[in-house]
């Protein structure tokens, strides 16, 4: 029999197995991440840079590295893996109900039936369900089905977003998982059998449960719980938009595009979008007579730079006179700058900022007298007092936008009833199909890569480098405080995965099979794959004013 060579990494050790084997039977119980030290399940392995499951086939000499919950490519594995399971309790209990996940909330992925609330006995019965096929270790097992067959699966299990997915993208041949009686599809690989997934939890919220998975923090405990009614009452909103346009999911996004419709829909997106801020100004107009400044937050790329600045032309148009300010102008010198866990300097901490200049400065404004506002020169690492005096009339309003803009500890001393806080995020409430919600990191990391490339000459390998450290300080300083807004805005857009798969996937392709990014710039190409693209001449009817030419150009606000 022949056998093959197999690098492991990063050890760099070498194996030999046979031709057509697989590293399931040879691969460790665990792996130690090597910045904590902690020791971590096996779930999927790397081969040469890309997510494979222990039972892929060896054919060729490859480099494997087995991964576990520490790696972001082992929680998204171990993620989906659960939603199949719950997917499988679910047609066991309860076949004539369709069941979906709708969307990602800070206690968990949100759950629910279709058309029906979900009682507490029911959800009891779904965690016992789901607790006795993780003790039955059931396999879950993948093979290619043609595609005309799979859809009419699909369409027999009343999946009609999974079939009609399949459908718009006119593919040969797609992968079924199946987990015993139970057949479906995903979007990647899954974990070796039910038994590797002991820790979870059915957390009842709304109309259904919130499904949680392990805490990165503990991976023996599920994900904490956490305030989260503003956020779903957000995505419910746009969850409600959507339903009613027709486009729900990818599948009926891509046949839209398909017949020729995504001018129209450009145009409805738009025009929707601009009364969303007009109504949110009329919030903030309400109470003109004690508000004065406009505090705006979000996750990178969110779009609050262009938020800020449309909210200020709503402003306009009610007869007040905003002022727009970023907080980065209040960032501290470079030498006071604190430093994170690695030794780099944590632009993202509060103590980053001037917290005393910036409550001298609000203070003095509210009071009606006159300041010189600060220019920070990122370079020279300081900032600089040029003269930019400013002081607040009758019908002025200061609109400020940065990242520590909810966090109650910014501005302690300043009268907190003259403040109004605004949260904004793409919050898209698209689906691919019943199973699977679209990650709003995904599109947020996919417009940073188009505006980073275009505007401030960052590679998208560098992007995607970055991107653990600028995830890191939002879960630690923006997330916990997105509740505390007194107005959420959702600055997704129906048509912007279209738009970003045609700037994006270009770059994406730059990215070579050495660089440390390539495994994540294959998992995002993967997922641009299912999106028809936007064409240029369909590009071009995007008005100048909207949010997403913050990131592809031509934005002239």
């Amino acid at each position: 029999m022949e056998t093959l060579q197999i690098t492991l990494a990063p050890s760099g050790e070498k194996i030999s197995v046979e031709a057509g084997s697989t590293l399931a039977s040879i691969a460790p119980k665990t792996v130690t991440d090597p910045n904590t030290g902690k020791e971590y399940p096996v779930l999927a392995m790397l081969v040469d840079h890309l997510l494979k499951p222990l039972d892929f086939p060896m054919f060729y000499p490859h480099t494997v590295e087995f991964i576990g919950y520490n790696h972001p490519e082992g929680r998204r594995t171990y993620l989906r893996s659960l939603s199949f399971l719950a997917q499988a309790a679910v047609r066991h209990l309860y076949p004539e109900r369709i069941f979906k996940i709708n969307h990602s909330l800070p206690s968990g992925l949100y759950c629910k039936f279709r058309g029906d609330r979900i009682t507490d006995e029911q959800i009891m019965a779904v965690r016992e369900e789901m607790r006795r096929l993780v003790a039955l270790d059931i396999p879950f097992t993948h093979a290619k089905m043609i595609s005309a067959d799979a859809e009419a699966l699909f369409e027999s299990q009343n999946q009609k977003l999974k079939a009609g997915l399949q459908k718009s993208l006119g593919r040969p041949f797609c992968t079924v998982y199946r987990m015993g009686d139970v057949a479906d599809n995903f979007y990647g690989p899954l974990v070796a059998s039910t038994g590797v997934l002991k820790v979870f939890d059915l957390m009842p919220f709304h109309h259904g449960f919130c499904l949680q998975y392990p805490s990165d923090e503990d991976i023996t405990r599920p994900i904490a719980r956490q305030k989260q009614m503003k956020l779903t009452t957000t995505l419910k909103e746009y969850g409600h938009w959507c339903k009613t346009t027709g486009i729900v999911s990818v599948g009926a996004l891509n046949q839209r595009l398909l017949s020729g419709g995504a001018v129209s829909l450009i145009n409805l997106c738009e025009a929707r979008q601009e009364r969303a801020y007009a109504e949110l100004a009329d919030k903030i107009y309400a109470e003109r007579d004690h508000v004065k400044i406009v505090f705006l937050a979000g996750p990178s790329s969110s779009g609050k730079t262009s938020s800020s600045l449309r909210v200020a032309q709503q402003l306009k148009v009610l007869g007040m006179n905003p002022k727009v300010i970023e907080l980065d102008n209040y960032f501290v010198e470079r030498e006071r700058t604190p430093l994170d866990s690695f030794g780099n300097y944590d632009f993202e901490a509060l103590e980053a900022m001037d917290l005393e200049l910036l409550g001298k400065h609000l203070n003095a404004l509210l009071a009606g007298e006159e300041v010189e506002i600060p220019r920070y020169d990122f370079k020279e690492g300081r900032p600089f007092f040029e003269g930019n005096m400013m002081h607040l009339e009758e019908n002025d309003i200061l609109v400020m936008e940065g990242i520590h803009a909810l966090d109650p500890e910014m501005v302690p001393g300043v009268d907190q009833s003259r403040i109004f806080r605004i949260y904004a995020s793409a919050l898209t409430s698209l689906k691919l199909d019943e199973n699977c919600c679209i990650s709003t990191t995904d599109n947020r990391l996919l417009r940073r890569m188009v505006r980073d490339n275009r505007v401030r000459g960052i590679t998208p390998e560098d992007t995607i480098l970055r991107w653990p450290s600028v995830r890191r300080g939002e879960r630690k300083y923006i997330f916990p405080f997105q509740e505390n807004a007194d107005a959420q805005f959702n600055t997704a857009l129906l048509y912007e995965l279209p738009l970003l798969r045609y700037y994006a996937e270009p770059l994406l392709r730059r990215i070579l099979p050495s660089s440390a990014a390539y495994p994540e710039a294959c998992r995002l190409l993967k997922f641009l794959d299912y999106i028809v693209p936007l064409q240029p001449a369909e590009i071009s009817a995007i008005p100048p004013t909207s949010i997403l030419r913050e990131f592809i150009g031509g934005q002239t606000l």
